[in-house]
């Protein structure tokens, strides 16, 4: 074959691949999210007005009302025959903001791009949109770029329309496969349930448990193979003081896979009371490895801290091999002590006659119940009345349950939030030895079958046939070929996260995979589910992230039920490689307000260490590839699993793990379409105009429709103001002064309160819209001098401003008028002296070169530099806003979401009180010392007034 045949055939290929990738299904390449950037939800209260997102979607009963009101005050402007023929569209617009694909349809996926100000339509809903009620475009925002694009239909709906036809409006909602289970737990086609990650602390060596006191302080306590237990607050800062520190005494070594160390630990269910925690660790006593479980009590002078003079040994017992140590710790509902102990190590259980874990004489391969309460001035425990083996002979009172191998990681399940259904049920995950893994649910007394079983099959076939063996069965087990040490996990009882409620959530140690179970009501059957991360369109959402490190270690919840599990990238316990991340759910989230806690108070002696995530959020990934212009912005990518070729806990192999190549797959989202803004033109026809007296303060501005109404149905039409038959003029009214808005620019959301009741000046007659029903009374209607306010124009009034507010509009004018590039410099006005800035100016930088918003700046010894967005709160920003001459601050904006410097980084931990004249006289750390980067810079948006959108 030819050169010219082989590279023609390679540009037909090229050409083909292109064809495909542009004309592939893109079904589940978004995904269901809110304008808050969060996931939609089921509104605690039925919705009113939106009853078509009651059921899921984005609004709540307040924000229902909030959009309620400002359909009623648009529809003021409508005649009888214009409210019929409109009415059925502006409800429809503005419920689309209680979508459940609303930031979709208002391009705010991406929470560092411009967002639209209303949602986008697909091209034939737009053209039927502007043919019967294009005029009302301007009641709907405060645009003036709409005023000159409603007679051409092709610039209204490129102002409108969202390219993207299956997920514009309507068409999101009337297709049969994006809305088939909206709201479920996202699966991929091969059933795998597409969870996210939030990472909560990181810099671990080996985390080995992570348990919380249930104190109302939501602090959770990690400790660490080494011996170490640190601290974390409710909002993610770790206290510099150990709470525990055993490292002298704990036995482990740095080598990858060494299963003796700091196993668990657990606190007394009354701990605010007791005051007591009891810990798991590896000793060496002359030699003899040895498994020790201890109590402490609390220290008296610091709530973060035991009193390490107070150990008091509960339990030793003599381990034959360094391996199959077992390591949890719980308290049970019935408030008993529970310890789970391995087999002792070596491969098959080879001690004795039938091995340790069917020889009850001996605590090795058993889960033991202890009464440790009120031991202060007796015995360190006490055995349970009702022990299954209290007074057989041979047997130890302490067991509870025997016949298990190497159990590692058990859960008490808190049961259904409502029901209680599975209160109290054991869930274990226990290390199997060639073949199978297993899940096993705990019950008094109950033989476990090892060594006899492995799972569901035979080990020991001697032992395995004997008819008196008489064990109990895992829920699940699993083979090899998905993983060769379990790691047990826990049931989802949160209430952040509804979807899964009653999920069995667990890992693999060895193969890094999580799974889940599911019991079947009907049926009492555990149904097996992978969980894979969802891919980056799916976990699109702020702080979330879409991998993880391997080495599942532990299985975590928090204080309000909140699930997590902890991994590290290296497993010894000298390598800072261990992460923990919190599981989400991106699908669906509990309704606002419902899982909301105040953390007690905790008192704090030494410091605070904050937070620092160290992994790449999804959202700011960046895309791999160009996407067509006519298409959207869709973003996918393999989840990837960061893996070290060691292991922690042994098997009798320790095969390699391969990770999955990780092929993203990213399309770049095409540019905004912006209209140009232009002035207002008045008509030279003065019948088309009715021009209202205004007050002797104030010239009004006039605008004009080219489209006319009649009056609105009830309004009676004296003489002096007889309007012509069909005939509509928009009432002329005075302004408020505020910044013009480009289609890109994303407005401030003023706060909402819902009032008791709608507010009406007057009563009108109005018919409600298609799918709204009421039983309003046919009252007087509303005279027709009523009006609502109407959007500022470029023209400036001639009422007196504020110099701030002057120098705004002029600014915001100019920057239309020229925008170009015919912009005043500033620095070179001729022999005008350069003002000198005073420590503590502030200034705001954005890519829009806009005066209300940007990234914070402030002049401190000679130079501008940034403010990292740690603990900087709406108090913080309005002290800028009001140093700028705006009266309020709209939001502040973290994570450089408005743009990120790239000079000095002069203030960190800024705190105010909303009263300082500066920054600088706030609470804050030393000028230049941080601990942040530019990625943390701090924007605000300022404002006039709170509500200046209505």
């Amino acid at each position: 074959m030819s050169r010219v045949s082989v590279k023609g055939v390679e540009l037909l290929s090229r050409w083909l691949l292109v064809l495909l990738v542009l004309h592939a299904p893109r079904h589940g390449n978004t995904h269901p999210q809110c304008l808050d950037y969060k996931p939609p939800f089921q509104p605690r209260e039925p919705l009113v007005f939106c009853k078509e997102y009651a059921k899921f979607g984005c609004c709540d009963l307040e924000k229902d009302d909030k959009i309620s009101q400002n359909f009623y005050k648009i529809m003021d402007y409508f005649d009888y025959s214009g409210y019929m023929t409109c009415a059925k569209y502006i409800r429809t617009i503005l419920c689309q903001e209680c979508s459940p694909y609303s930031a979709h349809l208002y391009d705010a996926e991406d929470a560092n791009t411009p967002m639209r100000e209303l949602p986008g339509l697909c091209g034939d809903y737009c053209s039927e949109f502007w043919h019967q009620c294009r005029y009302t475009i301007s009641l709907l925002t405060d645009n003036n770029a709409t005023v000159g694009i409603e007679e051409d239909r092709n610039k209204f709906c490129n102002f409108l329309e969202l390219k993207d036809r299956e997920y514009c409006y309507p068409n999101v909602l009337s297709d049969d496969r994006l809305n088939a289970n909206l709201g479920d737990v996202r699966a991929d086609p091969e059933g795998c349930l597409q969870l996210c990650l939030q990472e909560v602390a990181n810099g671990l060596r080996n985390p080995v448990a992570m348990v919380h006191a249930d104190d109302g302080t939501h602090r959770f306590f990690v400790a660490e193979q080494l011996g170490y237990v640190w601290t974390y607050l409710s909002n993610g800062s770790r206290i510099d003081r150990p709470f525990l520190n055993l490292t002298k005494a704990v036995l482990t070594s740095p080598w990858a896979g060494d299963e003796r160390g700091f196993l668990c630990m657990a606190l007394h269910p009354r701990f605010t009371l007791v005051q007591k925690a009891y810990v798991y660790y590896s000793v060496s006593v002359k030699k003899e490895e040895r498994i020790r479980i201890s109590e402490f009590t609390l220290s008296a002078d610091d709530m973060n801290q035991l009193d390490h003079s107070s150990e008091r040994t509960i339990l030793e017992v003599v381990e034959p091999a360094s391996n199959h140590n077992g390591g949890q710790l719980l308290f049970g509902h019935d408030g008993y002590l529970y310890i789970f102990i391995g087999d002792g190590g070596r491969a098959g259980d080879p001690f004795g006659k039938f091995g340790n874990s069917q020889n009850k004489s001996t605590l090795l391969g058993k889960v033991l119940r202890l009464d440790v309460d009120h031991n202060d001035d007796v015995e360190p425990y006490s055995i349970p009345s009702d022990n299954p083996f209290l007074g057989e002979k041979g047997s130890l009172p302490e067991i509870y349950a025997y016949g298990v191998r190497n159990m590692w990681r058990c859960s008490i399940d808190r049961g259904d939030l409502i029901t209680r259904q599975g209160r109290g049920r054991l869930f274990c995950g226990d290390v199997g030895q060639n073949k199978f893994e297993e899940v096993d649910l705990i019950v008094k007394g109950g033989n476990y079958g090892w060594r006899a079983k492995e799972g569901f099959s035979c080990y020991d076939n001697r032992l395995c046939r004997n008819s008196s063996l008489d064990d109990i069965l895992p829920i699940f087990a699993y083979p090899h070929k998905l993983g060769k040490s379990v790691t047990g996990g826990y049931i989802y009882r949160g209430c952040q996260m509804p979807n899964l409620n009653g999920l069995y959530i667990f890992g693999d140690f060895m193969s890094g995979r999580l799974m889940s179970l599911k019991e079947n009501q009907n049926t009492g059957k555990w149904e097996y589910k992978e969980i894979c991360m969802g891919k980056d369109q799916t976990c699109r959402f702020p702080k979330l992230i879409n991998s993880y490190y391997k080495y599942i270690i532990s299985f975590a919840e928090d204080e309000a039920g909140e699930l997590y599990f902890l991994a590290t990238g290296a497993p010894s316990a000298s390598a800072r490689a261990g992460v923990i991340y919190k599981i989400v759910d991106p699908s669906r989230r509990a309704p606002p307000g419902k899982c909301s806690f105040k953390p007690t108070l905790v008192k704090i002696k030494g410091k605070l260490i904050h937070f620092q995530p160290k992994e790449e959020f999804v959202i700011d990934k960046k895309p791999t590839t160009t996407a067509a212009p006519t298409t959207t912005a869709r973003t996918t990518a393999t989840t990837t699993l960061r893996t070290p070729p060691t292991t922690m806990r042994s098997t009798t192999t320790r095969p390699t793990y391969t990770p999955p190549t990780a092929t993203p797959k990213a399309t770049a989202k095409p540019a905004t379409i912006r209209a140009t803004v232009k002035p207002v033109i008045t008509p030279s026809n003065p019948t088309s105009m009715q021009q209202r007296p205004t007050g002797t303060a104030t010239t009004a501005l006039t605008t004009s429709w080219r489209q006319v109404m009649t009056a609105r149905p009830g309004h009676a039409t004296t003489p002096s103001r007889q309007r012509p038959s069909l005939s509509y003029t928009r009432p002329t009214v005075t302004p408020k002064p505020r910044p013009l808005l480009t289609t890109g620019a994303r407005r401030p959301s003023p706060p909402t309160a819902r009032p008791l009741t709608r507010p009406q000046p007057h009563a009108t007659v109005r018919p409600f819209p298609l799918g709204v029903t009421t039983n309003r009374p046919q009252t007087t209607p509303r005279p027709t001098y009523w009006t609502a306010a109407t959007k500022p124009t470029t023209q400036r009034p001639n009422s007196p401003l504020s110099k701030a507010q002057d120098k705004f509009l002029k600014g915001q004018s100019d920057k239309i008028e020229h925008s170009t590039g015919n912009r005043v410099n500033k620095k070179n006005r001729g022999s005008k002296r350069r003002r000198k800035h005073r420590a503590g100016s502030v200034r705001l930088i954005s890519a829009e070169q806009l005066s209300d918003r940007g990234r914070v700046e402030i002049y401190i010894r000679g130079e501008w530099g940034t403010v990292c967005d740690d603990l900087f709160s709406s108090k913080a920003a309005t002290v800028v806003c009001q140093q700028l001459g705006f009266p309020v601050a709209l939001r502040v904006a973290k994570r450089a979401e408005l743009g990120g410097g790239s000079g000095s980084i002069l203030l960190d931990d800024v705190e105010c009180e909303g009263t300082e004249r500066t920054l600088l006289d706030c609470k804050r750390a030393k000028v230049g010392k941080h601990n942040c980067a530019h990625d943390e810079d701090v924007g605000v948006v300022c404002g006039y007034h709170h509500d200046e959108d209505k």
